[in-house]
């Protein structure tokens, strides 16, 4: 079942140390090793999602793509940012046949208008021409997104990062508040225990992506129907059969700058996760954030059987906070 932790954590100076920090609250005990829960009532297997569409935003005159999938008469809209290695449509519109694991589907049947971006490197978004991505980058790219998200609409966007994309998504909510509304981080880690040194510049890796990193998010044991782990690996190798390459990972946001509700959520078995760091980084945040947890679930759980708890805590918190423009 859903574990719903809401903390309204006081702002502090503390920054995250990694494994090394201490919480500024009391620890959640780690729950016993437990079957996955049985998923919540999903969407109608009859209906049929929006048609899935293909736009751009040009940002210092390189294109950036964007998916669309866009209810009749959306009360809102939401933002996806992917993570490290595969790109927005593996990501969040999965299509496997029995199994309703599109996050764009599961959110556009609740009302909002979804756009996914492939940040550059990624899926049909071309290389920057250094040949890297960097965190400031794709933040400012994403803010581009979300801006073209927002037109007609009397609310700010949200915007949903995984993984690494949650870093970015915090860094654009901190460098663009007057675009972004509601933030959610997923599947967020930590900034190391110390920045990394700094090392001339070379040229891009280009490494060759392999299916066992396709496969490498799907750790928990009878946690997925049918078939999503083989059409994962097959759908992210098709759109992303390079890496692509980052720079300047050390940068992260100030969460103490950030001026927009905060959702953290992710599965209690997620590596990713280190809890008391994010707790720290949380309390940083004016006003606090949420935290929830999805017991039994890991790194990918919104692909896996935990994908309607997921739908429900995200459109539960964007029904409760809402960011009027101003």
């Amino acid at each position: 079942m859903l574990r719903r932790l809401v903390a309204l954590l006081a702002a502090s100076g503390l920054a995250c140390a990694g494994e090394a920090a201490k919480s500024v609250a009391p620890e959640v005990a780690a729950p016993p090793p437990v079957a996955p829960p049985a998923p919540a009532s999903p969407v109608p297997e009859d209906s049929q999602p929006p048609a899935l569409e293909k736009t751009s935003v040009a940002v210092d005159g390189h294109s950036i793509a964007v998916h669309v999938k866009r209810p009749a008469a959306p009360w809102g809209a939401i933002v996806l940012v992917h993570g490290r290695t595969w790109s927005a449509l593996p990501d969040f519109d999965l299509q496997v046949p029995g199994a309703r694991v599109s996050l764009m589907d599961n959110l556009a049947a609740e009302g909002l208008a979804v756009y996914a971006v492939d940040l550059r490197g990624y899926g049909a978004t071309a290389r920057d021409p250094s040949g890297y991505t960097d965190p400031i980058q794709a933040a400012d790219d994403l803010a581009a997104v979300a801006r073209l998200a927002g037109t007609g609409l009397p609310t700010r966007p949200a915007v949903l990062g995984w993984s690494l994309g949650a870093r970015v998504a915090a860094l654009a909510a901190e460098r663009h508040d007057d675009a972004i509304g509601p933030l959610i981080l997923y599947g967020s880690p930590c900034p190391p225990k110390t920045p990394p040194p700094a090392k001339p510049p070379a040229p891009p890796a280009k490494t060759s992506n392999t299916e066992a990193a396709a496969r490498s998010d799907f750790i928990t044991p009878d946690t997925l129907e049918p078939g999503v782990a083989d059409a994962f690996a097959a759908a992210a190798l098709a759109a992303d059969p390079v890496k692509a390459d980052w720079r300047d990972l050390h940068v992260w946001a100030d969460f103490a700058r950030l001026s927009t509700p905060v959702l953290a959520i992710h599965g209690d078995r997620d590596p990713v996760v280190t809890p008391a760091c994010l707790q720290e980084r949380l309390a940083q945040v004016p006003g606090g954030a949420q935290i929830e947890v999805l017991a039994g679930y890991d790194h990918a759980a919104h692909l896996e059987r935990a994908a309607p708890q997921f739908v429900a805590a995200v459109v539960g918190f964007l029904r409760k906070h809402s960011a009027p423009r101003g």
